[in-house]
């Protein structure tokens, strides 16, 4: 809508600056005048896509920010998010040392070539100093019910990997359950469609490039992930999601992965190829409604020929966490923006009873002065099965643009 009102304002800026006043040809400083206007208004047209005022709500299950690039009538979007933290180690458990991390300084470069082509691209910088390329996906919009996507994606899996940012989710720390079992942050090379089947049922069904299961560990997955960096492509993965909102601000959903992981490189006890072939399954629900935020996952891994890549890799996972947090501060304060909700949040790993079996109860506050920027706190108690592992008082920030 403000473009043709831009464009409109400049040709009517253009004609008054040959019309005559009254009667007579304009003096030099009307001239002047009337072209300094003419200038501002073309530079409102030339910068209207990347400063135009941002409308933040999410689109094809991206966070806010990530949508941004969606809601432009053509052009340049740029946004962003940015999390930090302190984590303070509170036991005498192993032997951590205190940190403070500028955990990540991301950038979204969008760009809306029509109403039906749009790139949408986020770059990252880990720690202060990895750059990474997090996402870059070629979006061919179509039908409301079937959408293609190429390029380096986001896996449509869990609750937080496609809503990953801060202002998103509790705690300073993303749920260790979809840090671990699912591996958030998780993308790889793939295409696929997505769309919405009615008003209330969406769906992602992506083919992406499997894990590399040389790397599995005793965690789990997270160290197959290939990141789009000269990846092994042998194995492919089919990946698919369905969320359905059956009432204003519920959503109830599941996702699924299914692909080989051995990547034409593991092998068996008889020295045969492994083909490791990997399972995900889970399923989802949150609701908000008045302050109130509830949020339920569980999940369940299973990873065939795992005793091929090393005896600690468990061939079972299965996992499951629990939220519920409130926004208090409109009872305190009537007619206030801010927002301040406590929490709590229990999660249950279990690696098919090994030692990385872990318990864990977190505590804490969000505080949001205003909705872009939040800051945070929680207390972190593990209960894990080897009994090393200490418990955090963590204190962070985060923000979008």
């Amino acid at each position: 809508m403000m473009k043709p009102l831009i464009r409109l304002s400049v040709i009517f800026a253009l004609l008054l600056a040959f019309v005559p006043v009254s009667g007579f040809a304009a003096s030099n400083e009307e001239l002047e005048r009337r072209l300094d206007l003419i200038t501002e208004e073309l530079q409102k047209l030339k910068n209207e896509s990347a400063v135009e005022d941002a409308e933040y709500s999410s689109t094809f299950g991206y966070g806010p920010a990530a949508s941004k690039v969606y809601k432009l009538n053509q052009g340049l979007s740029i946004g962003g998010y940015g999390e930090g933290q302190f984590k303070n180690y509170t036991s005498d458990k192993g032997d951590k040392i205190d940190q403070a991390d500028m955990l990540r300084a991301i950038l979204y470069f969008g760009y809306k070539f029509t109403d039906n082509i749009i790139l949408n691209t986020e770059i990252e910088i880990e720690h202060a100093d990895e750059i990474y390329v997090e996402m870059a996906s070629l979006d061919f919009l179509l039908h409301d019910k079937i959408n293609l996507r190429g390029g380096l994606l986001l896996a449509p899996v869990g609750l937080t990997n496609e809503l990953h940012e801060p202002t998103l989710f509790h705690g300073v720390d993303r749920p260790l359950v979809e840090r671990q079992v699912i591996p958030s942050t998780w993308r790889e090379m793939g295409v696929g469609a997505f769309g919405s089947l009615t008003d209330n049922i969406d769906y992602k069904l992506y083919v992406m490039n499997g894990f590399d299961g040389a790397d599995f560990t005793s965690q789990g997955l997270r160290g197959g992930r290939q990141k789009a960096s000269q990846t092994k492509a042998e194995d492919w993965a089919l990946v698919g999601r369905l969320d359905y909102e059956p009432i204003l601000g519920l959503t109830i959903g599941g996702s699924f992965y299914l692909g080989d992981s051995g990547q034409g490189q593991v092998v068996d006890t008889s020295n045969r190829e492994a083909d490791v072939f990997t399972e995900i399954y889970e399923i989802h629900s949150q609701y908000k409604v008045r302050g109130l935020e509830l949020k339920a996952l569980a999940s369940q891994v299973k990873i065939d020929d795992a005793e091929a890549i090393g005896a600690d890799v468990p061939d079972e996972i299965f996992a499951y966490y629990g939220e519920a947090a409130y926004n208090v501060l409109p009872h305190l304060f009537r007619g206030t923006s801010h927002y301040l909700a406590p929490f709590v949040r229990y999660e249950n790993l279990d690696y098919d009873g090994n030692n990385e079996d872990v318990e864990l109860l977190v505590t804490g506050l969000s505080y949001k002065p205003i909705p872009n920027v939040v800051i945070k706190a929680d207390y972190s108690n593990f209960d894990k099965k080897d009994g090393v592992r200490a418990d955090e008082l963590n204190i962070g920030f985060g923000y979008i643009f």
